[in-house]
């Protein structure tokens, strides 16, 4: 099974990683570029640059995808990648993600139903994603919000909620860590998005230590935020699972299962 892990360089990362890394001014979006080319070439990967800002590079224009110019969502684009590169021969597909600020209010929301897609798309297909964001153009906010949804790091990390949500195959998602009111926001959007897109959430706590009264209600809200839908808890620890009967939420109109 996957597991969080931080990376000290690029060669570490492996295939099915989702990786973040929040850049310093002193990187050079080019050289970096550069790097991965190189280091998919010697592992036989096809390699795919997003990101405008490197369009002016003539020596990556074929590599490069436009997310304002894709007919369709950019999952849908790296899904094509993949397919292709299976039949082109490649070992795998790596996608280096260079994520540029908006100043639009919704810019948190979609990029986070962004990474969830991609962390989906890394761990189903064993494609290998590098989101890189520049630290200087970034509120510190959203980069402790992106960073729960990447279980792999490079380099330096912004500190974040102490949770994080990742995709466990085709089991579901897990969740490491503890939900308490810091996160608790975070988590229900994030528990949300994912309801939109499938009608049983399974979330593997195994590693998940706690919820507090904040994190059981965003929860309990989300499962209830479409008609419908049910959340799944399984391998939740006694702690867990008698916190949240004791707390009320243990009632039929919340549609959450929680299992040892």
């Amino acid at each position: 099974m996957r597991a969080p892990r931080t990376l000290i360089t690029l060669d570490e990362v492996d295939t099915g990683d989702h990786v973040c890394q929040v850049l310093d001014r002193t990187d050079d979006v080019i050289d970096r570029s550069r790097a991965f080319v190189a280091d998919g070439a010697l592992h036989g990967d096809k390699v795919v640059i997003v990101g405008p800002a490197l369009q002016t590079s003539s020596e990556f224009a074929q590599l490069v995808l436009d997310p304002s110019r894709l007919d369709g969502s950019l999952l849908a684009a790296v899904r094509r990648e993949a397919a292709n590169a299976g039949r082109e021969g490649f070992r795998s597909l790596r996608v280096l993600h260079h994520v540029r600020p908006s100043c639009r209010a919704e810019q948190t929301g979609e990029l986070l139903r962004s990474e969830l897609d991609l962390e989906e798309f890394a761990a189903d297909t064993g494609a290998l994603v590098v989101c890189a964001y520049s630290g200087v153009g970034w509120d510190l906010s959203t980069l402790r919000q992106i960073g729960c949804l990447h279980p792999h790091y490079l380099g330096s990390r912004a500190a974040s909620p102490a949770f994080q949500v990742y995709r466990a195959g085709q089991q579901g998602w897990a969740v490491d860590g503890i939900v308490d009111s810091d996160g608790a926001a975070l988590f229900g959007t994030i528990l949300c998005a994912l309801l939109a897109q499938t009608a049983t959430v399974r979330l593997l706590c195994q590693a998940l230590e706690f919820f507090d009264a904040a994190g059981m209600s965003a929860l309990a809200d989300a499962a209830r935020y479409l008609p419908g839908r049910k959340v799944i808890l399984e391998g939740t620890n006694e702690t867990v699972r008698l916190a949240w009967e004791l707390s009320g939420f243990a009632v039929p109109d919340i549609p959450v299962v929680m299992a040892p």
